[in-house]
C-alpha cells in the first residue's frame, strides 16, 4: 500500500465504495440508454431556471409557505438532504409573500414540481421517515403528515449502491487514464468527474470543493458501498474517495475505487488507509443525496 502521487487540481483523486454484490440497473453513459440519458439530462439543465431567486421557474421544485401555492416560494433545481433550521446557513423562503425570510424545514404547505422528473419529500433529514412524492407537474398541497413537517427533499430516483459499483467498474478496463482537461463518456477524467460518473450525478461532474452542493456529511458508522471520504479543502489540497468495504475487522482500512495521475495514470482499485493516505489533508464520510 503506498500513497497516491498527489494532483494539483483541486478535483485531485477520488474512491468509490464497492458493493460486495453487484447487480445491473439504470443505463450507463456510453450505451444507447446512456446516451439518451444524457441528451435527457442536457435538455433538463437547458431548460432550468435561476435556483433560490424565490420564482417558480421551469426546471425548479418549488415549496410554497401557504398551502395552494400561495406565500413565498422557495425553489430548486437540486437534492437537499439538510435545509438547516437557522439563518443565514439555512434554505429560506425567497419569494414575496407570507413566510418570506424563514427557514423552510418544517415551514411548507404545498409544492410545484417543474423539474420533469418525480420528487420525493421526506419527513426527516437525510431523505428518512414518511414521505410524499410529485410527478413532473405536479402541483399540490402537502399530505397531512408533510405539511409543515418537510425536512428534505430528493430530485429523480435514487440510484441504487450496486449501480453506483457497476458504473466504477466500467472504467476500469479498458482503464480511462486521468485528465482535468478531457472528458470520457461526458465526464471529466479526474476524481471528481469519475465519481459523479459513477453516481450518475449530471456531467461532467462536480468538483470536489462542490460536491457539498449534492450531498452530506455522515458518520464513520453509516459508510456503506457508494459512500466517500471527502477533503472540503479548497484547490490543490482538495480530495474525494469513494469507499467500498472494511479490508479489515479494526476499520483502519477499506477497498475503493479511484482515479489518480500516478502510476498507473487512471481509474483503479485498491487497499486504502483510512481515512486516506498520510499527507493529503483531512477527510471526512459523506453521502451523495441521490443514493438509495
Amino acid at each position: 500500500m503506498h500513497p497516491t502521487v498527489r494532483t494539483t487540481s483541486r478535483r485531485c483523486l477520488a474512491l468509490i465504495a464497492v458493493a460486495p454484490t453487484l447487480l445491473l440497473g439504470t443505463a450507463i453513459p456510453g450505451t444507447a440508454a446512456g446516451a439518451a440519458a444524457a441528451s435527457a439530462a442536457t435538455d433538463s439543465a437547458a431548460q432550468a431556471g435561476t435556483p433560490r431567486n424565490g420564482v417558480c421557474e421551469e426546471g425548479e421544485f418549488c415549496y410554497f409557505y401557504n398551502s395552494d401555492h400561495q406565500g413565498s416560494v422557495s425553489d430548486f433545481t437540486e437534492s437537499v438532504g439538510d435545509y438547516g433550521t437557522t439563518q443565514p446557513s439555512c434554505y429560506d423562503f425567497k419569494g414575496a409573500g407570507a413566510g418570506q425570510g424563514l427557514c423552510i424545514k418544517n415551514e411548507a404547505a404545498s409544492v410545484w414540481n417543474r423539474t420533469g422528473q418525480t420528487v420525493t419529500v421526506f419527513f426527516n433529514t437525510g431523505f428518512g421517515g414518511a414521505t410524499q412524492s410529485f410527478a413532473a407537474g405536479a402541483k399540490q398541497n402537502l399530505n397531512a403528515t408533510l405539511k409543515n413537517n418537510n425536512a428534505s427533499h430528493r430530485i429523480g430516483a435514487a440510484i441504487s449502491r450496486a449501480e453506483v459499483i457497476r458504473r466504477a467498474q466500467t472504467w476500469l478496463n479498458p482503464r480511462v487514464p486521468y485528465s482535468m482537461d478531457k472528458v470520457y463518456q461526458g465526464y471529466r477524467q479526474d476524481c471528481s468527474g469519475y465519481v459523479s460518473m459513477a453516481w450518475n450525478a449530471p456531467a461532467p461532474g462536480y468538483p470536489t470543493n462542490e460536491m457539498w452542493r449534492i450531498g452530506h456529511d455522515i458518520a464513520k458508522s453509516d459508510l456503506q458501498a457508494g459512500d466517500v471520504l471527502l477533503n472540503k479543502a479548497a484547490g490543490a489540497d482538495g480530495h474525494v474517495v469513494l469507499f467500498e468495504k472494511w479490508a479489515d475487522a479494526a476499520q483502519t482500512a477499506y477497498w475503493g475505487y479511484e482515479s489518480t495521475p500516478g502510476d498507473p495514470s487512471g481509474a483503479k482499485y485498491r487497499q486504502i488507509s483510512y481515512p486516506y493516505f498520510p499527507g493529503h489533508g483531512t477527510f471526512a464520510p459523506f453521502r451523495y443525496n441521490g443514493i438509495g
